[in-house]
């Protein structure tokens, strides 16, 4: 007997690092369903704002349909306030139009980065209906598991019994002087955040068969967005 699904895991994955004034957000452009590759060229990125930038791993076909969404609401924002919408309102925008959907929810797991409205990187992070917390890293998708202990163990302090603790002297300086509001930065440096999404990209792929073939970086700060594309394996 036939059954139908309407959900397909097209694979990939996403990573987010935010800094004192970077944010740098990957992903691999592989597009594959089980055992078969569909497309090796396939960007998994899309610009929602000057200073904001998606990255979604998950089903394609709900990933599409979501940015097409955001990207509408976007514009009429745009054209009422006469303004790009800021980092921080495209992720509540975000999180509201995930949870909308809970009942039958976009298959598609999101990492938002940018800069929020003083210069600082700010990278959320989301589940399938909507719930998100702004984070210094984050990472999503089939190869996240394998990246995410790599990220913490390079970024996170071991313990808040160490002194002194790895965090940025922005963030630090932040915290101090409000103390109810929490801003998480990495410690590296841009060049050196690309490097380590260089490097967890890398190792992800000697592991997941659903993540490879080419890794595409952007990188948004005040001077604006860049990108660049490294080679990954492609078996």
């Amino acid at each position: 007997m036939a059954r139908f699904d309407p959900y397909e895991n097209n694979g990939g994955t996403c990573v987010a690092v935010a800094g004192a004034d970077y944010c740098v957000v990957a992903a691999d452009t592989r597009l594959s369903v089980g055992y078969s590759i569909l497309s090796r060229d396939h960007s998994k990125i899309a610009q929602l704002a000057d200073k904001c930038v998606l990255a979604s791993s998950g089903f394609q076909g709900d990933i599409k349909a979501l940015q097409k969404n955001l990207a509408a609401k976007e514009l009429i924002y745009e054209h009422n306030h006469n303004k790009k919408m800021s980092c921080p309102a495209m992720a509540q925008l975000l999180s509201n139009t995930l949870y909308y959907k809970r009942f039958f929810p976009y298959y598609a797991f999101n990492v938002l980065g940018g800069l929020d409205s003083e210069g600082k990187g700010c990278v959320f992070t989301y589940d399938a209906v909507g719930s998100y917390e702004r984070t210094g890293y984050s990472a999503q998708g089939t190869g996240s598991t394998l990246m995410m202990p790599v990220l913490d163990n390079q970024l996170k302090s071991p313990s808040p019994l160490l002194l002194p603790a790895r965090v940025s002297s922005s963030s630090l300086e932040f915290e101090l002087f409000n103390p109810l509001m929490v801003v998480f930065l990495t410690p590296l440096s841009e060049s050196e955040a690309v490097d380590l999404v260089k490097d967890v990209f890398a190792s992800a792929t000697e592991r997941d068969i659903y993540t490879g073939d080419r890794l595409e970086i952007v990188v948004i700060n005040s001077s604006g967005t860049q990108r660049e594309y490294i080679e990954l394996r492609k078996d």
